[in-house]
């Protein structure tokens, strides 16, 4: 079934530094500079051991190919989310997030937490995210700004 958002499997992982890169390289100009996209982008290699080690879900197209994931790392962290740019403005990312949302509740998490960029912090404010603190850093010794971010899904007693 297109489009419908599943759990991460193992066989998904090939994808998705790919769709990882093509997010920062093609639907970041707005915001980025090109070297700022490049140093951005390089952090695809790295994402292998992440995906083993966090849990996720993804959302794939009628042959079964990933068009956008997210990843909770550690249990109360959403670590990533990113779709393919020919797979964006459909409500994916809101999907990915409610998605996390739902799992962290179950598993009893009362406070996510993630960095969002300036791309996605709008989508996160939008499903009531907030911004706990703005801040600098430098991704392969390129500057970058990121919000660090935060949604309470369960009162404490």
């Amino acid at each position: 079934m297109a489009n419908r958002v599943r759990r991460l499997e193992a066989h998904d992982h090939d994808a998705l530094p790919e769709i990882y890169r093509q997010a920062i390289l093609l639907s970041t100009a707005e915001h980025y500079s090109e070297i700022q996209q490049r140093a951005w982008a390089e952090q695809s290699k790295a994402l292998q051991p992440l995906l083993s080690q966090g849990h996720g879900f993804v959302i794939c197209n009628a042959e079964d190919q990933p068009l956008a994931f997210s990843l909770r790392h550690p249990h109360d962290r959403l670590a990533l989310l990113y779709c393919h740019p020919t797979a964006q403005h459909q409500g994916f990312g809101r999907r990915l997030i409610e998605a996390v949302e739902q799992e962290a509740k179950a598993l009893d998490v009362k406070v996510l937490s993630t960095e969002a960029s300036l791309i996605s912090k709008p989508l996160f404010e939008q499903l009531g995210w907030l911004v706990s603190w703005r801040e600098e850093l430098r991704i392969g010794g390129v500057p970058f700004l990121r919000f660090r971010m935060h949604k309470q899904l369960q009162r404490g007693y």
